[in-house]
C-alpha cells in the first residue's frame, strides 16, 4: 500500500477501522484544543538554512540513555494494538527491530510483556502507570525488567483519565478478543462473561490509578529494578528539574497526544525552557505532533535528544502490518536526512537552537 508521507495514513487508517476504535486512536480531550495545538506549533516554526556546504554524507544517529540510534525516533507507548491489527504489539516491536529503534510497550499492551520480549530481541522499554496496589505495580515492573526491558518510562500526567468526548458518545468497549494481557493474572477472569472481558480488564485497570503519586515515587521504583526510570508527562521546567532531583535518567516532554488536560501547551512550545532548566542533567526527549522529518530536525534544534511518535506508526500498522511501522520509521529517517542536508548540517551534533526560529525560543 504506497503512501508518500505521515498525513497519507490517517484517512487510509480511517477507512479500515470502526469509527470507535478509530476515534479512541485519533480523538483528544474535550475540544481537542491540545490535539490540535500539537501540530499548529510545528507549523509556526521556520528554519534558517545555511548555504555552500559539503552535505554529501549525512549522519543521523544519535544516543538516548547510552542506547546507539541510527535516527533519532522512537515508537511511544500506545495502548491496545490488536485493536487495529491482529498481529499487534510483536507486529510493532519487530518492525521496531529491524529499524534499530526503540520501542516502548504500554502497560496497557494486548499482547503480554513476555509475548513481546518473545517476538524479538531489539530495545525495548516499558511503559508504567502506577497502581494504588502496589504489588501490580511491582510485579509489572519485576516481568518487565525479567524479559529483558531495558529501561522503565513512568507515565505521570494520568491521575484520572481525561474527558475524552469522542470515546464518550461512543461508549466505547474493546472487541471481546482484545485484552489487556499484562492484568490477565490480576483479576478474576470466571466471573467475567467472555464478550466483556476486554472492557472489564480495562476498566479494572483504570480503577486502580494511584491519585496519591508523589515524587517519592521515582525513588521507590529504583529500589525495586535497576532499569533506569523515565518520567513521562513534564510540561514545566520545574517538574523537570524536580525529576532530576529525585533520579530520573530522562525525561519525555509529552502533554499525552492531547488525551489529558486540554489547553495544556503544545510539547515544542515548552520545550527550550525545559531543555535550559535541566542543564544537560539528564536527556530530555518529546513527543506530540510529530508528523515529518522536518519536525525532528525542530525538536532537535530546540534541544530534545530524540522524538517519540505514536498516532502515526499505529496507523501504519492498521493499513499494512508490520511493513507499514516499518515504512513510517523509513519515511521519518529519509526525511530528516533530507531535510538536515538543505539546512546544511551532517550531523546531529552539528544541531543548535540557532537552525530554527520559533516565536517563543530565542536563537
Amino acid at each position: 500500500m504506497a503512501y508518500l508521507n505521515l498525513h497519507d495514513l490517517e484517512p487510509l487508517a480511517q477507512a479500515k477501522l470502526p469509527a470507535p476504535i478509530f476515534d479512541f486512536i485519533a480523538g483528544g480531550a474535550e475540544d481537542e484544543v491540545t490535539l490540535r495545538a500539537n501540530r499548529a506549533a510545528f507549523e509556526a516554526i521556520t528554519f534558517r538554512p545555511r548555504v555552500l556546504l559539503d552535505v554529501s554524507n549525512v549522519d543521523t544517529s544519535t544516543a538516548v540513555l547510552g542506547q546507539a540510534l541510527p535516527f533519532p525516533v522512537m515508537l511511544a507507548p500506545v495502548a491496545m494494538h490488536r485493536l487495529v491489527h491482529p498481529e499487534g504489539e510483536a507486529a510493532t516491536a519487530r518492525a521496531a527491530k529491524s529499524a534499530d529503534t526503540v520501542m516502548i510497550l504500554s502497560t496497557m499492551s494486548s499482547i503480554s510483556i513476555e509475548d513481546v520480549a518473545a517476538a524479538t530481541d531489539g530495545p525495548k522499554w516499558f511503559q508504567l502507570y502506577c497502581y494504588s496496589e502496589k504489588g501490580v505495580t511491582e510485579r509489572l515492573v519485576k516481568r518487565a525488567e525479567a524479559a529483558g526491558f531495558r529501561a522503565l518510562c513512568l507515565t505521570v500526567d494520568v491521575p484520572r483519565l481525561g474527558r475524552r468526548e469522542r470515546d464518550l458518545r461512543h461508549v466505547l468497549e474493546f472487541p471481546p478478543d482484545v485484552i489487556p494481557q499484562n492484568f490477565v493474572h490480576e483479576i478474576d477472569m470466571s466471573s467475567i462473561p467472555m464478550n466483556s472481558q476486554g472492557s472489564a480488564i480495562s476498566a479494572y485497570a483504570a480503577s486502580l490509578m494511584d491519585q496519591t503519586l508523589t515524587w517519592d515515587i521515582i525513588g521507590w521504583l529504583k529500589s525495586i529494578t535497576a532499569m533506569p526510570v523515565i518520567v513521562k508527562g513534564i510540561l514545566t521546567p520545574e517538574d523537570a528539574v524536580l525529576a532530576a532531583d529525585h533520579g530520573a535518567a530522562a525525561v519525555v516532554v509529552s502533554n499525552h497526544g492531547g488525551r489529558q488536560l486540554d489547553s495544556s501547551p503544545a510539547t515544542i512550545t515548552v520545550l527550550p525552557e525545559i531543555v535550559d532548566a535541566v542543564g544537560g542533567r539528564l536527556d530530555v526527549i518529546i513527543d506530540g505532533g510529530v508528523r515529518r522529518g522536518t519536525d525532528v530536525l525542530k525538536a532537535l534544534a530546540l534541544g530534545a535528544r530524540a522524538v517519540l511518535i505514536g498516532r502515526p506508526y499505529i496507523w501504519g500498522l492498521t493499513a499494512n502490518g508490520e511493513a507499514g511501522v516499518s515504512q513510517v520509521l523509513s519515511l521519518l529517517r529519509t526525511e530528516l536526512e533530507w531535510a538536515m542536508a538543505l539546512c546544511g548540517v551532517t550531523s546531529v551534533d552539528q544541531v543548535t537552537r540557532r537552525l530554527v526560529r520559533a516565536p517563543w525560543a530565542s536563537a
